[in-house]
């Protein structure tokens, strides 16, 4: 799967940990191969009328809830052909390129033992575990706060070890707004900035009412 010599390079997609407090990166995640298709939802937070005031059938009561489904390709087949290059992929195939992506919903080994320590000496209430703050980048223009919602692999080829060598994975994700986090966390920011550039875009796109057969609002 090399790409043609002559070929544009083109950026790819992938997901960036960072620590929201102090937003140092943690681990960046870029995906192989870009997917063909990205699927998008968004559910309107609307006031309800129902019953109620109809005054209100106008009124948000905050963004939309925005997410996410793409399904990605991870192969070896070019990297095997070059074993001696590659020595991390000819002893576990993409293992590690999986771990990476499995363990953004994963609590880290740490968290665990630290939990079992307090459970042991009787601590009645246990925080639960906080996970690094998850950016899914689509170019310069579209990078989200996102929490993993869904997770999925399907392992299609092995190699004589029974290491994967390819696989799809399956991911879904919810944009986390400002509706989600605590005001000044860093997913509060990286949302309004992501809102901001699609009202300057909006703001560009504009249409005449003549292009829809009108001169004015009756």
């Amino acid at each position: 799967m090399s790409a043609f010599p002559g070929s544009p390079r083109i950026l790819k997609g992938g997901i960036v940990l960072i620590d929201a407090a102090s937003s140092a990166v943690l681990r960046v995640i870029a995906l192989q191969y870009n997917p063909d298709s990205l699927t998008r939802s968004l559910q309107v937070q609307a006031v309800s009328a129902d019953g109620g005031d109809r005054s209100e059938v106008l009124r948000l009561k905050g963004p939309p809830v925005e997410t996410l489904k793409l399904e990605a390709e991870i192969d070896a087949t070019d990297q095997l052909e070059f074993p001696e290059q590659n020595g991390g992929v000819a002893q576990s195939g993409i293992f590690a390129q999986l771990a990476a992506l499995e363990t953004m919903v994963y609590p880290s080994s740490g968290q665990l033992r630290a939990n079992d320590l307090l459970a042991q000496i009787g601590t009645l209430e246990i925080v639960p575990m906080e996970t690094p703050l998850a950016l899914f980048v689509w170019s310069k223009s579209r990078i989200l706060p996102v929490r993993v919602t869904e997770f999925g692999i399907t392992e299609e080829a092995f190699d004589t070890a029974l290491n994967p060598i390819r696989a799809k994975v399956s991911l879904g994700l919810r944009v986390l707004s400002v509706n989600d986090v605590p005001s000044g966390h860093k997913a509060a920011s990286l949302f309004m900035s992501y809102l901001q550039q699609k009202e300057r875009l909006a703001g560009g796109a504009g249409g005449q009412l003549s292009a829809l057969g009108l001169s004015g609002v009756p």
